[in-house]
């Protein structure tokens, strides 16, 4: 990666820490409400801001915070291997050509001992996943703290919670280092909705093609005859009639 892409990245996750709450400010209120974040966006401010205007956190813990992600770390290594998981969840059928299944274990052990604003759970997700084509297994582990409480929130929510967040995401970051939006300069009317839509269109024409969206865009960039070829609007992309003798 070139340091042009190293300062492109450390801009935006500059921005995003400190834009999260005074965009948050804007909004009169957000009682009750539940907020999602990556690992980025896991700070104590973050959490005592939501916590004091009565909304709640889902928040993915990472090396940002070091001495919180070895306290859950710390406490789920041997709960993983010896204890059922609270909740699991799988892929009903393959997808994307891919099997996977999703476990999660909740607990209440660090309330008195986390030191992060407002947590009466931690947890732990592992994923299995399965490639259908390659046989190739691979198993991550993902930690996370909330301030729901349990009867708030079950194991089952929490990881519907994390699962539809990641779903976000991986859109947001595909309109982001894809198309590069967070940088586009179109502001007025109507103009910024349109743009995104389009976008969103574009993305979901590759993937129904089952191709990756980054290769593909970059393939098809400022290249007029690929996009009308790959959208068979051409002669010679479209199936040919068959005409009898």
């Amino acid at each position: 990666m070139g340091l042009k892409q190293d300062a492109d990245q450390e801009d935006k996750r500059t921005n995003e820490i400190g834009t999260s709450i005074p965009l948050l400010d804007t909004m009169p209120t957000i009682s009750g409400k539940i907020f999602t974040a990556d690992a980025l966006l896991t700070q104590r401010a973050l959490a005592t801001y939501l916590n004091d205007r009565g909304a709640d956190y889902v928040f993915t813990v990472k090396g940002n915070q070091k001495t919180l992600l070895a306290d859950i770390r710390t406490l789920f290594t041997d709960i993983i291997h010896a204890w059922d998981p609270d909740f699991v969840t799988e892929t009903p059928k393959p997808e994307h050509g891919r099997h996977e299944t999703c476990s999660i274990w909740v607990s209440d052990q660090l309330n008195d001992y986390a030191r992060f604003p407002g947590v009466p759970q931690v947890f732990a997700i592992k994923r299995d996943v399965h490639e259908i084509a390659s046989g190739r297994r691979s198993c991550t582990i993902a930690y996370g703290v909330t301030s729901l409480s349990g009867t708030a929130a079950s194991a089952a929510r929490l990881l519907e919670l994390n699962r539809t967040y990641w779903c976000i995401e991986a859109m947001h970051h595909i309109l982001d280092w894809s198309f590069d939006e967070d940088r586009g300069r179109i502001r007025s009317g109507h103009g910024p909705e349109i743009t995104t839509q389009f976008r969103r269109f574009a993305i979901g024409l590759i993937k129904t093609r089952g191709l990756p969206v980054a290769e593909t865009t970059c393939a098809l960039n400022r290249k007029t005859r690929r996009v009308l070829d790959f959208l068979k609007l051409t002669g010679n992309s479209r199936p040919r009639k068959c005409t009898e003798n």
